[in-house]
């Protein structure tokens, strides 16, 4: 009698065939298609996490503290005093805090409207420059664009000194002798004036780089083909160069905004938003309430509302953009 020899299945995992008839890789296979998708969080998961740390905190923070009754003897027992919503009641009910808000309206709308005018300027002359006299411009903008905030503003204040002034004395050596000793600190006005000479000489770099970038992205044919229509330099300029420059225009204006609206720097180490306080924008009236007057809940308060104006600005501002842009197209 024959015996039959059955073949033993292998002990080891059956390979699965797949429709067609061809072996099936064995285990779980990662999807590229997955992992690509996952990429831009993965490279922006650092910025996130950096920006969570040391702004995010810092906020939470500062709104904890504004609904605080916080001074120098709490601060040093280390003592908790709630007082809820007292702090914005006595902020919001207050003359100071509208005052100050409309001044720093103002204040950033007049800055913004010079830079952005100025910065254009500049920045199509450097289009038009040749190559010596851009990068020689190109240097000078790059200068002082780099130069810190409180060694420019401190040059100001030389510069605009009542005594030793480098101002003064030109304005007297040119026939104005009334201006010898001419303080140009003393009065809400010409502070303010210093303060806006600073910060739009300060700002002008930024927005003419920029604008010069834009303008080198506009091909040369339009402005061919727009001259062979017999269109002059404002013609041109309206017709080809303007809606090229548009939303470059429209960042940089945002990003002023923002800039202009919390210069703190340049207001407080100028004046400390003298005189009598008068020269105050939000963020230098939140720091002397706070700091200065060792009101540290109601700077808090003040630093809290002034994040949400700006916010509201902003948004509206976004806002007007956004429904021009659906408008073109």
């Amino acid at each position: 009698m024959t015996v039959q020899k059955t073949e033993r299945p292998p002990s080891g995992p059956t390979e699965v065939q797949t429709p067609d008839g061809g072996p099936r890789p064995r285990g779980p296979r990662k999807d590229p298609e997955r992992l690509a998708g996952l990429t831009p969080y993965l490279l922006l998961a650092p910025a996130i996490v950096a920006t969570v740390l040391l702004l995010g905190w810092p906020l939470v923070n500062n709104g904890i503290l504004s609904f605080q009754n916080l001074n120098m003897r709490q601060f040093i027992l280390h003592l908790t005093e709630w007082n809820g919503f007292d702090n914005y009641k006595e902020v919001l009910t207050g003359e100071d805090f509208w005052r100050v808000t409309g001044r720093s309206v103002v204040f950033t709308a007049a800055n913004v409207v010079l830079i952005m005018i100025l910065g254009t300027l500049v920045g199509l002359l450097l289009a038009r420059l040749g190559r010596k006299m851009r990068t020689l411009l190109m240097v000078g903008l790059v200068l002082a664009w780099a130069m810190p905030v409180v060694a420019s503003t401190t040059v100001y204040q030389w510069l605009f000194a009542q005594r030793f002034g480098v101002v003064n004395w030109i304005l007297a050596k040119i026939g104005f002798e009334s201006m010898a000793d001419h303080d140009w600190l003393a009065t809400q006005y010409s502070t303010f004036f210093v303060v806006l000479l600073l910060i739009v000489w300060q700002s002008i770099p930024f927005v003419a780089i920029n604008l010069y970038a834009a303008t080198t992205t506009i091909p040369k044919e339009l402005y061919e083909a727009a001259a062979l229509d017999g269109a002059g330099a404002w013609k041109q300029f309206t017709q080809v160069t303007l809606p090229y420059l548009r939303p470059f225009l429209y960042a940089t204006t945002f990003l002023e905004i923002i800039w202009v609206f919390k210069a703190f720097v340049q207001v407080f180490t100028l004046n400390e938003g003298g005189p009598d306080r008068l020269t105050e924008i939000l963020p230098v009236y939140a720091y002397i309430e706070g700091m200065g007057n060792q009101h540290f809940g109601m700077g808090a308060a003040i630093a809290l509302l002034t994040i949400l104006i700006l916010l509201a600005i902003t948004s509206y501002y976004l806002r007007i953009v956004l429904k021009q842009e659906e408008d073109e197209l």
